[in-house]
């Protein structure tokens, strides 16, 4: 009885070593490599599409307190319409002739068409061009993972980051049909914990080339950033304020005839 115990308890414990030794024999390495995440909505010069970039230099030579549809006028295959003729009300576009319920616009890689009717409204985004550090178009189907179907083109902005140094700026203009620009701007730098602070506020008016054709418009914009080694935390706020006249009513040629190119039925009476 005695032998059979020691027996069956050597023969337990061979079959434990054994197990342990494979269990060794078969455990991987465990190595820990650092997180990347590759995420783009841009092209490059390698990619195959015909795309243009503007570069916030020549944003803010095109700006003038217009909407972005008018600050894009120059690139090749986009027709501009403006409905009061300053650019600064109601706006649209065309690419390669495709309407704006078929191009894709994101901000800081996130979608702005409406889910309705898949358009972007820029006159509910008055004076966004001020905060734009660039604007890339893809024109054709695009890059852009997100969003409204992108058949047309692909309209890829991004806001401008903070400077290095503390900041304040303030400036205004004037043009015509009595159209008036100010804005004001501040910032705080790159601070010592990596914080920022970036806010700045416009306003445009003006009566537009057509009758009744005025604009009030109102843009506050406000970042807070933090800065590290190894990433960039941003939080964007963005509040647009609108009052447009009515000037997407056509007029008949007696019309035009008798009472000019600046004649507008709406607001008549």
């Amino acid at each position: 009885m005695k032998k059979a115990v020691i027996l069956a308890g050597l023969l337990a414990l061979n079959l434990s070593l054994f197990a342990q030794a494979d269990e060794q024999t078969d455990s991987l390495k465990n190595i820990h490599l650092e997180e990347v995440v590759v995420s783009s909505t841009r092209a490059g010069k390698n990619t195959p599409m015909a795309y243009s970039n503007v570069s916030q230099a020549e944003i803010r030579k095109e700006n003038a307190a217009r909407n972005i549809p008018a600050i894009l006028q120059g690139i090749p295959s986009l027709v501009f319409f403006s409905e009061d003729g300053s650019g600064v009300g109601n706006t649209s576009m065309r690419i390669r002739g495709t309407d704006a319920t078929r191009i894709n616009v994101t901000l800081n890689g996130m979608p702005l068409n409406n889910p309705e009717s898949q358009e972007v409204y820029w006159v509910n985004l008055p004076d966004l061009s001020s905060s734009l550090q660039s604007i890339q178009v893809q024109r054709g189907v695009g890059t852009s993972t997100n969003g409204a179907a992108a058949f047309g083109a692909s309209i890829s902005m991004k806001t401008a980051g903070a400077r290095s140094t503390a900041y304040g700026e303030a400036s205004t203009s004037a043009g015509s049909y009595h159209t008036f620009s100010s804005t004001i701007a501040a910032g705080s730098g790159i601070l010592k914990n990596g914080l920022s602070l970036d806010a700045r506020y416009s306003r445009n008016t003006g009566d537009g080339y057509i009758r009744n054709g005025f604009v009030d418009h109102s843009n506050l914009y406000a970042a807070l950033s933090h800065y590290t080694d190894n990433q960039l935390l941003r939080l964007s706020y963005i509040n647009g304020r609108q009052k447009t006249g009515i000037t997407w009513e056509g007029i008949s040629p007696e019309d035009l005839e008798k009472e000019g190119r600046r004649y507008n039925p709406a607001g008549k009476y």
